[in-house]
């Protein structure tokens, strides 16, 4: 390793160059900042700038006393993956089939043609259904928009407003896709406690004292704990994003259709940028990649310039099927009883462990229920393995991963009684094997 150069500019750029060209791989040292200078025959701050330089652009990272590295792609933990052998999946995220629309007979039904380049983005009769729809819930001017999900919604949303270094508060433990947008982009987390009513406003506060610039919410149905705001809970957010009106409030509402809970805004009246997400994957099915988005105008501009760089508009099919089964009185009454379906097998989880001295403290709403333990989490997760049920180490939400060491998360979208019985079992099996080997 050769690098070369007598200004900032040019040292961080023989490094890149380097990295191109696979001289420095991933997880290489970059010399110190005092040795190199001394190399170069610079000034120890241009070798400081140079590396400042590299962090900020993803290509290096700094490890404390461990000095400057090649930054390597992160390995980062993913939603839904695969169970095999004859494990009962209850770790996968996913809601139940039998309670999701026929995709492909809404496709077949109404006006639908072939779109070519130059057409509006937004189809006609869906957007009027989202504006209707966003109007019942946000009492001042917005637009909406269409992304490819709530993870584009919400990356482009953060990439618009936004530079790498950027701190951003950020729920805790949280949604997986989350801790990967922030990990890629080069954002910092400011990790923010969550309880049973949702985000905490002290934690929140001390996030915004700290310099965020951006806050990522789940209002109802929190994945991973099934936390939803509480009327009380999301007024006193309100009220600390009122002494913070420069900063980026998004709302990822993912669980709109089929929540048991009422939606609660956090955003207050004076916030210059904001954005309320609603995707379809958890009530119409994972394969629409679709979200609808209200936001501010200078924000949806941002938003709408960065849609317009790619393929110019999300699918005009993937919007047909979803306008479709959004005005489909079936599909409503499916989402009322998937809303009914779902509550009551998170209840009865939570009933279940509870007879076996397990507590959850509230009763969750949405996919998932989120219980701490007073035994490792990877430990149990393993032996319930053994045992033929598969679950979630709940230090993989968490951005620090460090946190959250003792909790599981459990996928009870398709829990049967006698499954939620002998799980709860099972568990409290676990629990006491693992604490009388502890040390």
């Amino acid at each position: 390793m050769r690098i070369r150069g007598t200004t900032a500019a040019e040292i961080a750029g023989s490094v890149r160059d380097q990295v191109a060209s696979g001289a420095l791989a991933p997880h290489a040292s970059l010399p110190p900042v005092r040795a190199l200078a001394a190399e170069l025959g610079v000034n120890r701050n241009t070798v400081a700038l140079a590396y400042r330089r590299l962090v900020e652009a993803g290509v290096a990272e700094t490890r404390g006393r461990g000095g400057t590295v090649i930054a390597a792609v992160p390995q980062l933990a993913r939603e839904g993956v695969a169970v095999g052998g004859d494990r009962v999946d209850l770790a996968g995220g996913n809601p139940d089939p039998r309670l999701l629309p026929d995709i492909l007979a809404a496709a077949r039904r109404g006006e639908y043609s072939q779109p070519l380049y130059g057409v509006p983005a937004n189809d006609a009769g869906l957007d009027a259904w989202a504006r209707a729809d966003f109007a019942e819930d946000v009492d001042h001017s917005f637009r909406t928009l269409v992304t490819h999900g709530a993870v584009d919604a919400t990356e482009r949303l953060l990439t618009a407003h936004l530079t790498r270094g950027d701190l951003v508060a950020i729920e805790d433990p949280c949604f997986l896709a989350s801790i990967g947008t922030l990990r890629l982009n080069g954002y910092r987390s400011a990790p923010v406690e969550v309880d049973g009513a949702g985000i905490r406003p002290d934690a929140l506060r001390t996030a915004l004292e700290a310099g965020a610039r951006a806050v990522v919410c789940t209002p109802r149905a929190h994945n991973p704990t099934g936390a939803s705001l509480t009327e009380e809970r999301a007024a006193d957010l309100r009220a600390i994003l009122a002494e913070h009106p420069q900063v980026l409030v998004i709302e990822d509402d993912h669980f709109s259709a089929v929540s048991a809970r009422p939606y609660h805004r956090i955003t207050p009246p004076n916030s210059a940028r904001w954005a309320l997400v609603r995707s379809v994957s958890k009530f119409l099915g994972p394969d629409l990649r679709l979200a609808l988005v209200a936001a501010d105008a200078e924000t949806t501009a941002r938003l709408e310039a960065r849609l317009s760089a790619g393929t110019t508009w999300v699918s005009r099919l993937l919007q047909h099927i979803t306008r479709e089964l959004l005005l489909d009185p079936r599909t409503h009454e499916l989402h009322e009883r998937a809303r009914e379906i779902y509550a009551r097998r998170g209840g009865l989880l939570v009933e279940r462990l509870h007879a076996q001295g397990i507590e959850v403290p509230y009763r969750p709403d949405g996919l998932n229920v989120w219980v701490e333990l007073d035994v490792d989490g990877r430990a149990a997760v393993a032996a319930l393995a053994q045992r033929g049920w598969a679950v979630r180490a709940g230090h993989l939400f968490a951005p620090d991963p460090a946190a959250h060491q003792g909790a599981i998360r459990i996928t009870a979208s398709t829990i049967t009684e006698p499954q939620a019985e002998a799980f709860a079992a099972e568990l409290a099996a676990v629990v006491a094997e693992l604490r009388s080997t502890a040390p």
